[in-house]
């Protein structure tokens, strides 16, 4: 009998949600930063193997939403979480405490991930194992490394085991719902995250309205880099355009090896007051 199922990934900001997605694919799906809030949007991503089909979900992480784009960022997870066979709670070892106020449904079959075990003891690690065990008595605590991509079959067995039998819901080599321009923007956002300080990063955001590709040639992309203000226009594009040349060169370089081809890639700044807080254009670009 098959077994497949919906996997929903949730925890605090940079835990390693998408680490661990990306380490079960064996694919740089999701955008890893050390920035908090990397993810906003719920990323799907499918594994395949033997009679199991794991529907990982991605969630962004979870926060007391400060205004429209953080609230729809809180609804993408609560929805992942409904939709969800099974729950993936992870923590990490810094902020292990927290896990004292996680509720998760009781219907809801559930797995809780200590991460980032490297970075600690063996002592260190009981100690904390301790503290859950009085925390969440009836839960289950598996300790892991997304990283280093330890004790990961251990939780790969104990998921399967939660599944629900039934036959596959997408075909065996399908991987993602998101088109390639969903990651060529994220890519984009990424290179962002990495060029640039304090509130810039999480005042961006990108769209691809033009995604061309050739059959002889470069495949050809343009993307909008939105801003709330004009003083942030003025910092992507730096000196005589330097800070966006960068920033192309880098998100080109990056694309062209997550695609696989070369592209040509041409990058506009915008200017949109406001976004975050827009319920029109959140409710178009977020899903």
């Amino acid at each position: 009998m098959k077994k497949c199922g919906y996997v929903a990934i949730i925890g605090d900001p940079n835990v390693g949600k998408s680490t661990l997605l990306n380490a079960f694919l064996n694919l740089n799906l999701s955008i890893i930063n050390k920035k908090a809030q990397t993810t906003r949007n719920k990323i799907l991503g499918t594994l395949t193997e033997k009679n199991y089909q794991i529907i990982f979900i991605d969630t962004p992480g979870i926060i007391d939403p400060k205004y429209e784009l953080q609230s729809f960022m809180l609804s993408s997870v609560k929805s992942s979480i409904r939709e969800a066979d099974v729950i993936v709670y992870l923590f990490d070892v810094v902020n292990y405490k927290n896990i004292s106020t996680v509720n998760i449904e009781k219907e809801k079959k559930s797995i809780f991930c200590l991460n980032k075990i490297d970075l600690i003891t063996k002592e260190e690690l009981e100690n904390i194992s301790e503290y859950f065990k009085k925390e969440k008595p009836n839960e289950i605590l598996i300790p892991i490394s997304a990283t280093n991509k330890i004790n990961l079959e251990i939780l790969k067995d104990k998921i399967v085991e939660y599944l629900p039998e039934s036959e596959f819901l997408y075909e065996e080599d399908f991987l993602t719902d998101r088109p390639e321009k969903f990651f060529v923007a994220e890519i984009i956002r990424n290179c962002i995250l990495n060029l640039f300080e304090q509130e810039i990063p999480y005042s961006v955001f990108v769209n691809i309205p033009l995604f061309k590709e050739r059959e002889e040639g470069k495949d050809y992309i343009e993307a909008e880099i939105i801003v709330e203000r004009e003083s942030q226009k003025v910092i992507i594009i730096g000196k005589n355009g330097t800070k966006l040349k960068q920033l192309g060169e880098e998100a080109r370089l990056a694309i062209e090896d997550f695609l696989g081809r070369p592209v040509f890639l041409k990058l506009f700044v915008k200017v949109r007051k406001n976004w975050r807080k827009n319920k029109e254009f959140l409710k178009k670009h977020y899903s």
